[in-house]
């Protein structure tokens, strides 16, 4: 099979300007594309702000045939479908929520071999049916198959935090067209994941372009909050938030200009992650008693509901100032001025702690991030990864305990972190990720050890209990025991 058709001449700085609206490209960007426009496969890990999306939705936009994506999540799909067809880019998705009649029109595109369609979104699971990939031999032999790019690549890793089984079926682009690019995307990828990912996936690493970006993102402020055991800490943030309402007030000049521009002069925009969908709504309903424009996120709304409190939280509509979410809100959406991140408890991993945090300050503006810690948090964590992997041994429930040793071990570290008094929060990120030059990553004072490590250690000692780890708790990173 002879390669893809490539058009020889291409102004993707026009493009960039008149379907995007930028005037620049950021960092690297300008390479990935290029990488992407000659034919390469590509792997891309770049931090949350980067804008990994334009580096396959320009090439889609500028180059000939058919560019399938291949997403998790539904959210993240809708978002850019929306935005590409307010951009009038010809690009469609196939989900459970997509109606019939669209589909039935998507597949009588694709099986003429010609698609009018610039970007098709479909997820992993979406692949392994025999029909679509008869489609996709269609489009191919047609030589319209222009790339095949991968979201969210670290799922198809078991040692990545968010392993999905679906992804590893992925393998079958390479082996049934090899002469198409793939394009791999993430923000959350350790050096081992990275290799399992092009393992899997079957790309020559001699022809591949690898492009990993620092995960400095020097504009955030990085702070650990200690509760102890049974502690509300709903006094603390809504003091905290109170006491940034004030100082936005106090600036006369800032006052009037967002009043000329119609908004409210103490409104700031942030995201709250819990991980019950009842902390979303009781959350929620609290903080608009103290009179903070707050809405619940999570998946037991309705479309309907969800879709207009992300309009009105984009908009930055009165009412809509607070997002309080369980994890898989946000991403995908290009909303620039969300000036915190609050997790009300430790996330699950130190990936998807990284990457919630970092869709704050995408803007470049400062912005905070906030972890409220407990050792609670952390015992009820490790006593349900043992659980699962007791089951998962017995027979009694389907998973991987692989991805059970990811989880601790990334659980592990994330809690290493809170811990930490003696180090840089932006180093100890950077060490986790493995970036090559952590112990310089700029910090400028924006992590709660550089502001204050006299006080950091002294609010550690206050806030969680003394006693320490009991033997049979720290049994529980020890994956020698789940074998």
């Amino acid at each position: 099979m002879p390669a893809q058709k490539r058009r020889p001449h291409i102004d993707i700085d026009f493009t960039l300007r008149r379907i995007f609206g930028k005037k620049s490209f950021r960092p690297l960007q300008r390479e990935v594309i290029t990488a992407a426009l000659e034919g390469h496969d590509v792997f891309l890990q770049a931090a949350t702000s980067f804008g990994k999306s334009l580096c396959f939705q320009l090439p889609a936009i500028v180059d000939c045939g058919l560019t399938l994506v291949i997403s998790p999540l539904l959210a993240l799909m809708n978002n850019q479908v929306a935005v590409m067809r307010a951009a009038n880019v010809r690009v469609a998705t196939i989900n459970t929520a997509t109606p019939y009649s669209q589909r039935q029109a998507i597949r009588e595109d694709m099986s003429c071999g010609h698609p009018h369609t610039r970007l098709l979104y479909v997820t992993p699971e979406y692949c392994s049916l025999d029909y679509f990939r008869n489609l996709l031999r269609v489009v191919h032999t047609h030589r319209e198959l222009a790339r095949i790019v991968i979201d969210e690549a670290h799922c198809i890793s078991e040692w990545g935090h968010d392993f999905r089984p679906s992804f590893k079926q992925l393998c079958f682009f390479k082996t049934e067209f090899p002469d198409v690019p793939i394009m791999c995307l993430t923000a959350t990828a350790t050096a081992h994941v990275r290799a399992e990912i092009i393992s899997s996936l079957g790309l020559d690493s001699e022809k591949l372009r690898l492009f990993t970006t620092s995960t400095s993102r020097p504009n955030l402020h990085y702070e650990v909050r200690f509760k102890s055991r049974e502690a509300d800490h709903y006094d603390d943030f809504l003091s905290w938030l109170r006491a940034v309402h004030a100082r936005r007030q106090s600036d006369p000049e800032r006052v009037s200009a967002l009043q000329a521009a119609g908004k409210r002069p103490d409104s700031i925009s942030g995201i709250i992650y819990v991980r019950k969908r009842d902390d979303c709504e009781s959350l929620a309903i609290r903080l608009q008693q103290s009179g903070i424009g707050a809405k619940p996120y999570h998946a037991q709304l309705s479309n309907a509901e969800k879709d207009a409190t992300l309009a009105g939280w984009v908009a930055n509509a009165e009412g809509y100032e607070v997002v309080v979410a369980t994890t898989a809100f946000g991403m995908g959406i290009d909303k620039e001025d969300v000036r915190f991140v609050v997790h009300w408890q430790i996330p699950k991993s130190f990936e998807g702690f990284y990457q919630e945090a970092g869709r704050a300050g995408r803007d470049g503006k400062a912005s905070v991030c906030i972890m409220y810690y407990g050792r609670e948090d952390r015992d009820r964590d490790i006593r349900m990864l043992n659980e699962e992997a007791a089951k998962i041994n017995m027979g009694v429930m389907r998973g991987s305990v692989e991805a059970l040793k990811t989880r601790a071990k990334s659980l592990e570290k994330l809690v290493e972190y809170c811990e930490a008094t003696e180090k840089c929060r932006h180093v100890l990120i950077a060490k986790y990720f493995g970036d090559a030059d952590a112990a310089k990553m700029p910090c400028a004072w924006a992590c709660d050890w550089h502001k204050d490590p006299v006080g950091l250690r002294r609010r550690k000692d206050r806030g969680l209990d003394s006693e320490e780890w009991c033997a049979t708790q720290r049994e529980g990173w020890d994956e020698d025991g789940w074998d």
